[in-house]
């Protein structure tokens, strides 16, 4: 489970003198906003330059209005950075799978029989209900997109499916998996920080988010119907050949993923998880792939380092199963994440995200506005900070006292911080979630970035879970209040803890 090492400001921890006015406040957000604008939208720049002068702003900000030292704001970002250290890893491990799944045949064994399997016409419904199938076995999004996900890119591909409809396919999939399974991190995480039993928020979840999926299946099924026929019938029977005269296809080659896969069944966390299938990624590749000699050893060791450059006879395939591994692929992602995460950490530390968070919540008076609230709060999380775990912890601690005013469970708190936080972090470009998905399916959230297709128009769940979540807010359906016996014993706790 995701876990914080350090609690992030609250209004009331902040000292008076060194509290910044909402003004204040709003300087280095509306700065950093206006700076992707025109560098990343308007110039064409990658996001870490941006990412950059806004850290760079609130730094000065900070320090010479504000009054907060250069040592508090510096520690600031390494708590960002600490908080985000596991999405790094993943990032650099998953790097390090995508090549050697490839190099193994796994990857390619996948889009081979994907191929015989699946049809344009239900191709997009099927990615979306088998991602979403793994992960809620296994409790990882991000594992799911990085594995199954880079080979539904190469089966859509081969089917005629544009991969931005691919993408948000498994996306929509795997998050929704992610967000229904007790195994997940960010679902332990929000039953956590707002003192709720994980069960009955995983219950709590299933509803919204079962709706959204289901509605998302239906515009699949609209969309493949639509994409019937792209290419023509023999294009799939020239990748299959290209792939099977350049891999040995037996069924042996899928023994990584039955072992990460089953890793993750039995309980082991993402990172061991993966690692073994690097491992077994390698020695699959050694044994399966090339003569067993010294020379094929060496080079088996250097695909997940490298990458992979396939020669098929097909420019089509020849593309799809490239990688760079963890040298050509990985720098650019993780260094933006880092950018990111030193921006969020300094945002938290200089006090502007617990202002933002107060004000928000000064101005809530109804329970349909406290929904809409938690709404806005944990999706302005994902753009502040910059990464989910903030968009969970940052509403959810600040706004369990409102839930306990107007008399509503826990349950109510913890669903609308995941429905509005963790689906959404992989609609925000500069979003570690984003950044990620970006660097596996090769697909950003919008198009142009990068000279890539944008994959949010049909990321559906991204934007039906918390609308969803609010129209809940506004009729009330699902809204559950507090007990007589949960405010007694509410009251009995407090009441302890003033005995004490």
């Amino acid at each position: 489970m995701a876990t914080l090492s350090f609690e992030p400001l609250s209004y009331d921890d902040i000292p008076v003198e060194e509290r910044p006015t909402l003004f204040q406040a709003l300087v280095p957000v509306l700065g950093m906003l206006t700076f992707l604008s025109v560098g990343a939208i308007g110039l064409g720049l990658d996001a870490h330059m941006p990412l950059l002068w806004g850290i760079v702003l609130t730094g000065l900000v900070g320090r010479y209005w504000i009054g907060i030292s250069w040592t508090r704001m510096y520690e600031g970002i390494v708590d960002g950075l600490r908080m985000g250290m596991q999405a790094i890893l993943i990032i650099f491990i998953i790097y390090l799978l995508i090549a050697t799944w490839t190099g193994s045949g796994t990857i390619p064994a996948l889009i081979y029989y994907g191929l015989d399997i699946l049809n344009p016409q239900v191709f997009l419904p099927a990615t979306a209900l088998l991602a979403a199938i793994v992960a809620f076995s296994i409790g990882s999004s991000w594992t799911t997109a990085g594995t199954l996900g880079v080979a539904f890119i190469g089966i859509g591909a081969g089917l005629g499916v544009p991969e931005q409809m691919t993408a948000g396919a498994v996306l929509t999939g795997a998050y929704t998996g992610d967000k229904i399974s007790p195994l997940s991190d960010t679902t332990n995480l929000a039953a956590a920080v707002t003192n709720t039993d994980l069960m009955t928020h995983v219950r709590t979840m299933r509803v919204g988010t079962s709706i959204a999926m289901g509605i998302s299946l239906v515009l699949y099924t609209i969309l493949g119907l639509n994409a019937a026929g792209a290419i023509p019938a023999e294009s799939v029977g020239n990748i299959q050949s290209a792939i099977a005269g350049t891999y040995n296809l037996s069924p042996l080659v899928f023994l990584p993923l039955l072992i990460t896969f089953g890793l993750a069944l039995t309980g082991f966390p993402a990172l061991p998880a993966l690692g073994a299938g690097i491992f077994a990624g390698v020695f699959t590749q050694f044994f399966l792939q090339g003569p067993l000699t010294v020379a094929n050893f060496v080079a088996a060791w250097e695909v997940p380092m490298y990458g992979t450059e396939p020669e098929t006879g097909s420019e089509l395939v020849n593309g799809l199963l490239a990688s760079g591994g963890v040298v050509g692929d990985s720098a650019w992602t993780i260094t933006i994440v880092v950018a990111a995460l030193a921006l969020g950490g300094i945002l938290e530390r200089t006090g502007v995200i617990a202002v933002l968070t107060h004000h928000l919540s000064k101005a809530i008076t109804s329970v349909a506005g406290l929904t809409i609230g938690t709404a806005v709060s944990a999706f302005g999380m994902n753009i502040l900070a910059a990464e989910q775990y903030m968009s969970i912890v940052v509403p959810g601690m600040s706004l369990r006292g409102l839930y306990e005013d107007f008399d509503l469970e826990s349950r109510n708190l913890s669903r609308g911080i995941e429905a509005a936080g963790t689906t959404t972090s992989a609609l925000i470009p500069w979003n570690a979630g984003a950044i990620y998905m970006t660097g596996v399916l090769g697909v950003a959230p919008f198009a142009g970035s990068m000279g890539l297709q944008g994959y949010a128009p049909y990321y559906f769940l991204g934007f039906l879970s918390p609308l969803i979540l609010v129209a809940m807010g506004l009729t009330g359906w699902r809204i559950t209040k507090q007990t007589e016996e949960t405010q007694a014993g509410l009251k009995g706790a407090i009441s302890s803890l003033g005995d004490d």
